[in-house]
């Protein structure tokens, strides 16, 4: 493969299937230096640091007081000044010692104090229930929780900035909110006059809380009812539908929490009803990040003592004008989602992207299989639907990934492990196909450019044709069987090295002496990259071949699609100078 005009053309890059702007959005971005970490350890740790000061260990801090502690943090694009926040040690006692267990108590009495009232909503209720709560009942505890639910928000030490005009039950049954980064998220439920949430069936169980939720008549969903996502959908219409009988429901399209880096695939139950809905945007304009939730971050307890520690944290809440829906996407419910998550995008500022929450539990079993986490983000949705690939294949073929990848650094695939996984020799050939799966050539794949390979390159090279004729060369002497000689005279011809060692790979094919044509189609259809290595192996022979002068192109013709054991040393000659 001497010169790159001989090189077959490239498969065109589908701008579909660039990589998203965003690579993860499933990270928690703060970084805390130990100063500032102090602020939420120092309650557990100052015995210890009284204990130890004449030994001359403690804590390392960067400042001594009376001077400034820097902050190292990276939230939403934006870092922390020296002196812009907590800056003295003194200050960091007040809040982690004074501010926090005043924020805790107050909580707790709130919840308190909500639970009776709660309770006089719900009584005699099912838990799922089958017609609203109406009547006194509701009209005397649902103005009392909603003050309760501002209060708790507020003994938290949020700052609530409300933009827009919440629209009625008649014109927009649905609320959607987004972006979706924290359990914090639900004081938009307050803010909107506590609709109803979509939430799982096990919540209503929590002691106290789970009375507390059963007071905003919840859709509760299942996990063990096969049957959940289908009644979901059924009891969102049916309300969204009452004409004003049921409250208006919240929902996070999302279905997961996110660093609002960007907004990722909206699932399409709220827009399935096909009524109006109203869009809020949900912002934290804080430089230091504490309420972000993310599967790689900080967990509950520490998000909530380090927003408690603060002196008070800002979020903006703002309705957006309700979007109805066309009779195009009243029909089409994931063509209205997107229109409303492209509107939601541009008033944000940020991108959106195709993950979902598959790409999450992809991440976590990337993780399980010793890769980087991140290694198992796809953007699920697009590469699904544009690949016809379900969750099971995937999955499958991240454990295929993490075979080839386990031993590289940063879990992605070079040159060398391809070679490696495959039993063949760095060629030209092999060196082709790398190239064709490498797609922003970067001299490694990730797992995403190989899902994307092997859907775009390998299976559709992987017919009964193609096995067809590949076995049919291997098989020289036209017995019905591929020897070990045989396999590796071919083998040794078509990647142009003569000294190849093939055994390992022929004992992976073969159940004893030779091939049949079964054994041969089984291994070839679950390893479908060598069925694209001798695709792309003609090719380059084919293009070799027409850019010989035209009175020289008839013998190579023969000459290339008869290789064997008499010829041998003539056809690796000439393949070798491709």
């Amino acid at each position: 493969m001497g010169q790159a005009g001989l090189r077959p053309s490239m498969v065109p890059r589908q701008a579909s299937f660039f990589p998203p702007p965003v690579p993860n959005p499933f990270v928690q971005q703060t970084r805390m230096g130990a100063a500032s970490r102090l602020q939420v350890r120092e309650p557990a740790e100052q015995g210890a640091r009284r204990r130890n000061k004449g030994r001359g260990v403690g804590l390392k801090v960067k400042a001594e007081v009376g001077e400034e502690a820097v902050w190292d943090v990276k939230s939403e694009g934006e870092r922390r000044e020296p002196g812009s926040g907590i800056r003295t040690r003194k200050e960091i006692f007040f809040l982690g010692i004074i501010l926090l267990p005043i924020r805790v108590l107050l909580v707790a009495l709130i919840i308190l104090l909500a639970w009776p009232f709660a309770a006089i909503s719900t009584a005699c209720c099912p838990e799922k229930l089958t017609h609203p709560i109406t009547g006194w009942r509701r009209k005397i505890t649902q103005p009392v929780l909603k003050f309760l639910g501002h209060a708790m928000f507020l003994s938290m030490g949020f700052m609530v900035t409300v933009k827009g005009k919440v629209a009625s039950p008649a014109e927009a049954p649905i609320f959607v909110a987004a972006p979706h980064s924290t359990f914090f998220d639900g004081i938009a439920c307050v803010v909107a006059g506590l609709p109803s949430m979509v939430s799982r069936n096990e919540n209503a169980q929590v002691p106290l809380i789970g009375r507390l939720l059963r007071a905003v008549q919840p859709v509760l969903v299942s996990r063990v009812d096969p049957d959940s996502r289908k009644n979901t959908i059924n009891e969102i219409i049916r309300r969204a539908t009452s004409g004003g009988q049921w409250p208006q429901i919240l929902v996070f399209p999302e279905g997961t929490c996110t660093n609002r880096s960007c907004l990722i695939t909206f699932k399409p139950g709220a827009f399935i009803p096909g009524v109006p809905v109203q869009p809020i945007l949900l912002r934290y304009p804080n430089k230091l990040d504490t309420v972000t939730w993310t599967w790689q971050g900080y967990t509950f307890i520490q998000l909530c003592m380090l927003t408690f520690c603060q002196l008070f944290t800002k979020v903006e809440v703002e309705f957006m004008p309700v979007q109805v829906p066309n009779d195009e996407e009243k029909s089409d419910p994931i063509l209205f989602a997107c229109r409303v998550r492209s509107l939601m995008a541009e008033a944000l500022g940020i991108p959106v992207t195709d993950h979902t929450y598959e790409d999450c539990r992809l991440m976590i079993s990337a993780g399980q299989l010793t890769l980087p986490m991140e290694a198992g983000l796809v953007e699920f949705t697009k590469i699904s639907r544009k690949l016809k690939l379900d969750w099971d294949s995937i999955r499958k073929q991240l454990d295929e990934y993490a075979t080839i990848a386990c031993c590289s650094k940063g879990g992605r695939i070079g040159i060398d492990e391809f070679a490696e996984y495959l039993k063949l020799p760095v060629s030209d050939v092999l060196r082709q196909l790398f190239t064709l799966f490498d797609r922003n050539h970067d001299g490694s794949i990730d797992f995403r450019e190989y899902v994307i390979g092997l859907a775009v390159l390998c299976n559709p090279a992987n017919t009964e044709d193609i096995i067809q004729m590949a076995f049919k060369l291997f098989d020289v002497d036209e017995d019905g069987f591929i020897t070990e000689e045989e396999f590796s005279t071919i083998l040794q011809a078509s990647l142009g090295v003569p000294d190849l060692d093939v055994s390992g790979l022929f004992k992976e094919i073969a159940q004893g002496d030779s091939v049949s044509y079964e054994e041969f189609k089984s291994f070839a259809l679950k390893h479908p990259q060598y069925a694209k290595i001798f695709t792309t192996y003609l090719d380059l022979q084919t293009c070799h071949v027409f850019s010989l002068p035209k009175e020289a192109q008839a013998a190579p013709l023969i000459a290339s699609n008869k290789v064997s054991p008499e010829n041998h040393d003539e056809s690796t000659s000439d393949k070798k100078d491709d």
